[in-house]
């Protein structure tokens, strides 16, 4: 028997599969506890488009994330830091605080879990982060001044 799972089965298969399954499993367990329903040309028709939908959405997903990638590539974010003496930063420079410099310098909005900083930011100077877009990774220059503390 043909069905389309309506949920993730360990073993079995993925949310929105089509699987062909002994009619009686099918019958006694995924039926009944609303885990699949049968697979009929309706819910087929249905099936297809939700993976035509799926198809483009990803594409618009991954080109949004390349014209970001373009856009991001060659930027230095500049960010004020209160510092000691000796060029050292009171606080770290973290993930937010880029992404607000960013925003504010170059009307960009990223995801907060797009930066990845190697190790924390604690003096000034030139720094490099990575930035993940999806399968795009691009390298981010942030420029740190320090300004002392008032």
């Amino acid at each position: 028997m043909e069905v389309l799972l309506l949920s993730d089965i360990k073993g079995i298969g993925h949310k929105n599969d089509l699987l062909t399954v002994r009619s009686g499993y099918a019958l006694n367990c995924l039926l009944p506890q609303r885990l699949a329903i049968v697979a009929t040309p309706k819910v087929r028709q249905q099936y297809a488009d939700e993976i035509r939908k799926r198809a483009e959405e990803k594409q618009q997903q991954k080109a949004l994330q390349e014209s970001l990638a373009d856009a991001i590539s060659g930027k230095v974010v500049k960010i004020q830091a209160e510092t000691a003496k000796g060029g050292k930063l009171y606080a770290s420079v973290h993930a937010p605080d880029i992404l607000r410099a960013l925003a504010d310098q170059f009307s960009i909005t990223l995801p907060a879990t797009a930066l990845h900083i190697e190790k924390p930011i604690k003096s000034t100077g030139a720094h490099t982060v990575t930035v993940m877009l999806g399968a795009e990774s691009t390298k981010l220059s942030i420029e740190v001044e320090g300004t002392p503390k008032k």
